[in-house]
């Protein structure tokens, strides 16, 4: 179950209080009721769940939690982290020492900044309620000096939920992949992970029924899954009971690393926002996890329109398989993104990019998976003054799109543009940033017209030579949810 519903359920519940009893009214097509519209309300309650940043010791990990002021939200709530501690299912009821929280939120319209070190710092909960709740977002950044996956990572802390997809992990001799599932319930999760290669789904015994304890983070690495060694694969999560998070940390010997975070519902259209104008390698895979081939038109939506990549004009994606293709500096010095469609019928698939920036030993690896739409309002927390990149894709009609940044962690005014994003384009925009910054400031993303718009951000910042980034893509950051209208009913009392 996801976030929209549970916050559908609680704000059904408060009518419900205010009310007495009240049952939702099914609109009838014949009657009043069709004309109803639903409430929008703010969310009561977010939760978020970061996982566990590194195992090296010369890791440097800073969290930013944010929460946009939302019109309607009160004034009351509260929003913290905490470290991950396993529980078992007899100790629920057992009196318990509330651990120290690592982060807490000031106010909304505010970002929090909180730092950690080392390879020991454990997985973190997090929970806002009241006006904390509506488009909260927590983001963990750690920048690695040397070693496997060193440069910079970069990861959403996300939202509980029961299905992931990750195309692009790997278990190549040279790559050191976890899938880090996180569950911040008081009982535990029974989670499959499987795996699909080149040739269809790969034999992983163990990654079938992990138990995943209350309140804690199981980093599972994928080589002791399968004896496998293969370069391109995905991952599928599936909660049988209970509900997780989920993201894949892709770490190489040579290439750096990033996290890797889930792809957009299987789908027969995809969009990839934000593939950096200097990208010197871009790689795609895909995966349809049902039991038709998927046959898919590239494109690369660029600053002057549309374009069709010479030499990958069309994928062919085998159902129950990974595909990849390497499309090389696809860019060529532009800011593009890249957009699927079906070439004739519509087959669901998930696919995400492999961006590599540098040459020979200063290269450094990130990730984009498929995204979903910013919808009502995206946001986007440790931004920078000189390091930070947003992107903005309209793929189908134009849109006008108004960008606000936050004041800073340590002070600062906010500061707003807009911008109309031409139909088939992706740009990079000159976002606002807080007169008087101190510290770090979140970017909120609000489509005011127009088409879909879909969006990502680049974080960057040298390390020991090497260019490290990280990107990720803004999607609705749920702080609203439409409540059905409800009457007063008591005749269900009779029944």
């Amino acid at each position: 179950m996801n976030r929209t519903t549970l916050s559908l359920i609680a704000g059904t519940a408060a009518l419900a209080a205010i009310t007495g009893f009240a049952v939702l009214d099914t609109p009838d097509a014949a009657g009043s009721n069709a004309a109803r519209t639903a409430a929008e309300l703010p969310v009561e309650r977010t939760s978020l769940l970061c996982p566990t940043p590194s195992l090296s010791d010369l890791a440097e990990t800073s969290y930013t939690s944010f929460t946009p002021v939302t019109k309607g939200a009160g004034s009351d709530g509260k929003g913290e982290l905490q470290p991950a501690a396993g529980q078992s299912a007899d100790d629920k009821g057992a009196s318990k020492k509330k651990a120290k929280p690592v982060l807490t939120q000031k106010a909304p319209g505010t970002p929090v900044t909180g730092d950690v070190s080392g390879g020991d710092s454990p997985a973190l909960l997090g929970t806002a309620e009241g006006s904390y709740a509506p488009g909260w977002t927590l983001q963990e950044t750690t920048e690695v000096a040397a070693g496997t996956g060193r440069g910079l990572q970069g990861v959403n802390c996300t939202a509980p939920d029961t299905e992931f997809w990750f195309p692009g992990a790997s278990t190549a001799a040279d790559r050191t992949d976890y899938v880090h599932l996180t569950n911040p319930d008081d009982s535990a999760a029974v989670v499959d992970v499987e795996l699909y290669g080149k040739d269809g789904a790969l034999q992983t015994t163990v990654g079938e029924g992990i138990t995943v304890q209350p309140h804690s983070s199981d980093p599972v690495l994928l080589s002791t899954l399968t004896a496998a060694k293969q370069e391109n694969l995905t991952v599928h999560v599936n909660v049988r009971s209970g509900r997780v998070a989920a993201s894949v940390q892709a770490l190489d010997d040579r290439l750096g690393g990033d996290w890797l975070a889930a792809a957009t519902d299987p789908a027969g259209g995809l969009v990839l926002p934000g593939i950096p104008k200097d990208a010197t390698a871009v790689r795609l895979i895909a995966f349809t996890p049902g039991d038709s081939d998927a046959d898919l038109k590239v494109r690369l939506a660029s600053p002057t329109g549309s374009i069709t990549p010479a030499g990958n004009e069309t994928l062919h994606v085998k159902a129950g398989m990974t595909t990849a293709v390497d499309l090389g500096d696809v860019t060529r010095g532009e800011a593009g993104s890249l957009i699927l469609t079906p070439t004739d019928q519509s087959v669901p698939v998930v696919a995400a990019l492999r961006i590599v920036r540098g040459k020979g030993d200063k290269q450094e690896t990130a990730f984009i998976p498929a995204a979903a739409a910013v919808g009502r309002r995206a946001t986007s927390a440790d931004n920078s003054s000189k390091g930070t990149t947003l992107a903005l894709t309209a793929p189908g009609r134009a849109a006008k799109v108004k960008v606000t940044a936050s004041a800073g962690s340590d002070g600062g005014t906010p500061a707003s543009k807009t911008f109309t994003i031409k139909a088939g384009t992706a740009q990079n925009v000159e976002a606002p940033v807080p007169s008087g910054l101190k510290g770090t400031y979140a970017l909120t993303v609000e489509p005011l017209s127009g088409g879909p718009v879909y969006a990502a951000r680049t974080l960057a910042a040298a390390e020991g030579g090497v260019s490290g980034f990280t990107i990720q893509t803004l999607a609705d950051d749920r702080g609203m949810v439409s409540v059905p209208e409800a009457d007063e009913d008591l005749s269900v009392l009779q029944k």
